[in-house]
């Protein structure tokens, strides 16, 4: 037997093996981006022979990946078995660390929710923070009453960037300690389930993206206002990050003048919305952003000025976004984002006075959960990747 042959024999099942798996892939991708769909239907749309299609639906389906939805019947011919992804075939876990909130849920392969807990974050070290973090995910996947091995994939949003090779948060400046080297391999180790850590404002931004206003947008802006200052891009359905992770701290960027504030974040962060109020004359001992606004709502009128205040800064970061982006659309989210009622009016009055570029701007639609929604969604798009590998390899 020429050696030719005999290589191309030993390649064989190698070939047949990967073309059913791409087959596979295909039909399984097609059926999640466009719906349920017959046998036919599936052959006609993706180019394959109704022989290939129907032995990859049985594999599919024999792995748990496909199922049966009901059946459709044509004007003449036989009624057809209409096949869709199972949404149960694996399991995402979505975190959202904040200052003030810890949020956490678990979806099914569709992104439909089945569980969730908000929690108080009333940690007061880093380490404790971790341990809120693991113990309200446990609890979270027990009370969905889904199988702990059937969560495949976890992504978690923080504040800061999250540095890879040093395997710890930097700029996370309102949580103390959070940048710790191996706090993240701890929590990893201990929810079991492979673990990857993004930006909160990013995560915003593909949340909004995904399930908000964000949608068909070629390239937009997500401006988080609350602690502190972020700004997530997605750009034809891609987080931009830039070369170290970190595109969008647009909290650094100094602010004109030498007295405070100093940095844009200084500027316009909640804590600079109480401070105004102050300044304005607005008095009490807890004053928190939310009052600030509450007040203007009634005609307090520190807290209008104060409001007006925020909203000429908040011109100015959209003006600097507009300029160096030239997104075709800016939302505006996180906890001074939620009282984009007030501030829509000062925002575009000042852009208009600062520059030419006025991108459409926007309220978040998907308020405090955008990035908790981000993360699943994210969490989503590897698990889905892992689940097919993992039943094409049994």
């Amino acid at each position: 037997m020429p050696a030719s042959d005999a290589v191309e024999r030993q390649d064989q099942p190698w070939s047949r093996q990967r073309l059913r798996s791409t087959n596979a892939r295909l039909l399984l991708d097609r059926l999640r981006t466009g719906g349920a769909a017959s046998r036919a239907q599936l052959a006609r749309e993706t180019g394959l022979s109704k022989p290939t299609v129907s032995s990859a639906l049985a594999a599919l389906a024999e792995a748990g990946l496909v199922h049966e939805v009901g059946t459709q019947a044509p004007e003449r011919g036989r009624t057809a078995v209409l096949y869709a992804p199972d949404p149960a075939a694996g399991y995402a876990l979505g975190i959202d660390i904040g200052r003030s909130w810890l949020r956490v849920a678990v979806a099914k392969l569709d992104g439909e929710v089945v569980a969730r807990a908000d929690v108080r974050n009333r940690a007061r070290s880093s380490g404790a923070m971790a341990e809120l973090v693991v113990a309200t995910s446990h609890q979270v996947v027990a009370n969905s009453e889904v199988a702990p091995a059937a969560v495949v994939h976890a992504v978690v949003g923080t504040p800061g960037v999250y540095d890879e090779q040093r395997r710890r948060v930097r700029y996370a400046m309102h949580l103390p300690g959070w940048g710790r080297a191996g706090l993240f391999d701890r929590m990893r180790e201990e929810l079991g389930v492979p673990l990857e850590v993004h930006n909160d404002a990013n995560l915003a931004a593909l949340g909004e993206y995904t399930y908000g206003v964000g949608a068909g947008s070629r390239l937009f802006a997500y401006i988080m206002i609350g602690t502190g200052l972020g700004m997530g891009v997605v750009s034809e359905g891609r987080l931009f990050t830039g070369a170290h992770g970190g595109a969008g701290e647009i909290g650094f960027l100094p602010w004109p003048g030498q007295q405070k504030p100093e940095t844009l974040e200084d500027a316009v962060s909640g804590v600079a919305v109480v401070e105004a109020a102050r300044m304005f004359g607005m008095s009490g001992q807890q004053l928190t952003a939310k009052a600030v606004f509450d007040a203007a709502r009634q005609g307090n009128p520190a807290a209008v000025k104060a409001v007006e205040l925020e909203g000429e800064r908040i011109a100015h970061t959209v003006a600097a976004a507009a300029a160096v982006l030239d997104p075709d659309l800016v939302v505006l989210g996180g906890g001074v984002g939620h009282s984009v009622d007030l501030l829509l009016r000062p925002v575009r009055e000042n852009l208009r006075a600062l520059t030419p570029l006025r991108p459409k701007i926007v309220p978040s639609a998907l308020g405090e959960d955008a990035v908790l929604l981000g993360a699943v969604a994210t969490a989503l798009g590897t698990a889905r990747d892992l689940v097919f590998e993992r039943h094409s390899a049994s």
